[in-house]
């Protein structure tokens, strides 16, 4: 099979299937990407989606962007991107056409109140994957508990968090090969 049209299979059939947008997404685009397919190394999928949560867009359109870029070059980017997007587009598209109609029956309101608790646990499954990567010293485990607290309690920007740890991370381990596993 074509490898651009089997990257286009892979990202259409994570974007038809899942539910809660972009963090959702990520342990499935990981499970294909790295794990399964081996396109791309486990920390370079974590830089990936550290970059496709600073610029504008969608986590998941973003993220299979890149990698398509990153596999196949500009016609990768378009297919990745498509592959993710055309699903989501298609679907939000029929549900929109009846689901006015359809809100309020119960049973329309009961499977929805079922999916809820499945999405959180995609996107748990997604932080407790991406955080086995991380080295568990003093050092990561303040940095992560301070970028929670203030996301989480002082409300400043998610952006920001990440900015500030890239020049923090910056300072810190420049020149360091082994990216400060001895803090």
């Amino acid at each position: 099979m074509n490898p651009l049209i089997k990257m286009f299979l892979i990202f259409a059939k994570i974007g038809t299937f899942t539910l809660g947008g972009g963090y959702a997404m990520i342990p499935l685009i990981q499970k294909e990407v790295v794990e399964k397919n081996k396109w791309i190394e486990e920390e370079e999928f974590i830089d990936i989606i550290a970059l496709s949560q600073t610029v504008p867009g969608a986590l998941a359109i973003n993220a299979s962007t890149y990698i398509g870029y990153r596999l196949f070059g500009i016609w990768g980017g378009i297919i990745g991107c498509l592959g993710t997007m055309l699903p989501s587009v298609i679907i939000i598209l029929i549900v929109a056409t009846f689901f006015t109609q359809f809100q309020k029956i119960s049973l329309i309101q009961a499977i929805f109140k079922g999916i809820r608790p499945a999405v959180v646990a995609l996107i748990l499954v997604a932080v407790i994957k991406l955080s086995k990567s991380i080295p568990t010293n003093r050092l990561y485990i303040l940095w992560i508990l301070t970028s929670v607290i203030g996301i989480s309690v002082f409300h400043i920007h998610p952006i920001l968090i990440i900015i500030f740890s890239g020049i923090l991370g910056y300072k810190l381990f420049k020149g360091d090969k082994d990216h400060g596993s001895d803090c």
